[in-house]
Order: C-alpha cells, then sequence, then structure tokens
C-alpha cells in the first residue's frame, strides 16, 4: 500500500509542482495582487484565499496532466524508462488514469471557486494538456507548441484571479520558454540534438529580451533585472554545456534546469510588477523544487 501511495507521488512529479504555483503568483502579481494585500495590515481575506486557490488548482492541473502523460506513454516508458511507476508495476494503469483525471477534474473545480473566468481558463487548461499527453506531443512542431501554451494557460490562470485578464500578452513568454526546453527534451533520451539546442538558445535570447521589455515598460526595478541576470545565466550556463558534450546526461540537465528556472522567470515578474519581498517569496521556492528533485524525477 505504502509502495503504491509512493508510486503516485512520483507520477505527479513533486519538483516540477512549485514551478506551476510560481505560475500563478507571477500572473496575479501582474494582475495587481500585491505583496501588501497577502500579508499587511490592510490584508484582504478574501484574495489571499482566492490565490491560495488557484495556486492549488494549478498543482491539481499540472500533477493531473503528468499522471496522464505517463498514461498514455505506457508502451514507450516500457522500452524507455522501464523505471517509472506504471511500467514497473507499482501503480496500476487504471488506478493511475483515475488518479489523474481525478487530479484535473479538482483542479477545475477549484478554479471555479474563486471565479467563473477563472473556471474557464482551467477547463481550457485541462483540454490542452489531454491534447499534449494524447495527440500532439508525437509532433515535432506541435508537441512543443501545444506544451508552451499549457504554460501560457496557467500564467493567464494567474492573471484571472480579479475576474478580468489584461496583460495576457505576456503569457507568449512562458509559451516561447517552454516550447524552447520541449525543444531540448527531444535528445534526452538518445543525445544527438545540437540543432534544437541551437534553436532553443535562439528562443532563449528571445525569451530574455521580452522579458527586459517587460521590466522596462514597469520602471526597470534593480531587484527585477538581478533576477533576469540570474535566469539567464542558469538557463543559458546549463545550454552551453549541452551543446559542448551532446550526451543524454547533460541534455536531461539542461532540461531540468530549464523546467525548475521557470520559478526564477516567475519571481523576475514579481518583482517588476510588485516589489522585490513578493518575488523574493516565489524565488524560495527554486530550493524547494531543487531539494525535491534529488529525489524525485523532473523529466
Amino acid at each position: 500500500m505504502k509502495t503504491s501511495i509512493l508510486g503516485l507521488i512520483r507520477l505527479c512529479r513533486p519538483a516540477n509542482l512549485p514551478t506551476a504555483m510560481a505560475d500563478i503568483l507571477a500572473g496575479a502579481a501582474i494582475s495587481g495582487l500585491s505583496f501588501g494585500i497577502l500579508f499587511e495590515e490592510y490584508f484582504s481575506f478574501n484574495f489571499s484565499l482566492n490565490a491560495f486557490l488557484l495556486v492549488l488548482a494549478s498543482v491539481f492541473l499540472y500533477a493531473g496532466g503528468v499522471v496522464l502523460n505517463d498514461v498514455f506513454d505506457l508502451k514507450l516508458d516500457v522500452k524507455e524508462r522501464p523505471e517509472r511507476p506504471i511500467p514497473r508495476g507499482i501503480v496500476s494503469l487504471r488506478t493511475a488514469a483515475v488518479f489523474g483525471t481525478f487530479l484535473l477534474l479538482s483542479g477545475i473545480i477549484m478554479a471555479f471557486l474563486v471565479n467563473h473566468l477563472a473556471g474557464i481558463v482551467a477547463f481550457v487548461l485541462a483540454l490542452t494538456i489531454i491534447l499534449y499527453d494524447a495527440v500532439s506531443k508525437k509532433y515535432e512542431i506541435l508537441g512543443p507548441l501545444n506544451m508552451g501554451v499549457c504554460r501560457a494557460l496557467n500564467l493567464i490562470l494567474g492573471m484571472s484571479i480579479y475576474g478580468e485578464i489584461l496583460s495576457w500578452k505576456l503569457a507568449i513568454i512562458p509559451l516561447i520558454y517552454i516550447y524552447a526546453i520541449t525543444l531540448i527534451s527531444r535528445g534526452e533520451v538518445h543525445g544527438d540534438n545540437k540543432k534544437n539546442i541551437i534553436r532553443a538558445a535562439i528562443l532563449y535570447a528571445a525569451v530574455i529580451f521580452l522579458v527586459f521589455i517587460t521590466i522596462a515598460n514597469t520602471g526597470l526595478k534593480w531587484s527585477a533585472l538581478a533576477c533576469l541576470g540570474f535566469f539567464a545565466f542558469l538557463i543559458m550556463g546549463s545550454l552551453v554545456k549541452a551543446f559542448r558534450k551532446n550526451s543524454p546526461k547533460n541534455i536531461k540537465k539542461a532540461v531540468i534546469t530549464g523546467v525548475l528556472s521557470i520559478i526564477v522567470l516567475d519571481a523576475t515578474f514579481v518583482m517588476a510588477y510588485d516589489t522585490w519581498m513578493f518575488g523574493l517569496i516565489v524565488l524560495l521556492l527554486l530550493p524547494v523544487s531543487m531539494l525535491m528533485a534529488k529525489i524525485f524525477a523532473v523529466t
């Protein structure tokens, strides 16, 4: 029984879940949720509760998506990743399918508890997740694009906290970023993906430039610029290593670094739109995620 529960936890990719939380906090900050609203004298219980519900909704949606991803990937994982819970028989295919569906539905319900717009965004996100898991990931262009749309919708889910979405165009940034990471991951098993790494480097540079423009438009805060520099150092450093030695091991490290660095990207958004204190709270999710990455698989 304990083994089965641990298997279900592993299927949820715990190390990745803080990145989903960070998306929500970034989207909410972009829409006006502030450090003050969460923690100071004019504490607003409703908005803090809504932020908490959206964070939970995002975590459930993400977890449901990765669980169902392993459900659809069973035949491939038997050959390439036999150590995963379903191929090893730790969790049955039926149990995983029911569990993943339950998580997705729970995420949608939690979002609807915040407001109707958030619920609709969560519903569309769930459909997009299923589309990726079941169909689009098999295609070279559509798969990474679909994955990017999932992450963009997660940021928009955070933006929906006040019942309207005013800065939806910023969602193009995580879309491009996740597209790049998904390109890199195509060589995770067999290596030899230098062409995709070059493409990813170009997309990374575009992301860094777009975030810099965003920071400039919000007042060029030094905390946000410093966070952006840290983000650029993390993602580009791992990419250079994967290019120089194009092995599955280095490619996997680049993918893991890219995924976990989403937290740094989100912290940059928060610092640009609110204060360094709120951004630091988001940034502190990074060591939590890194610690869990030593125990649970990220990819």
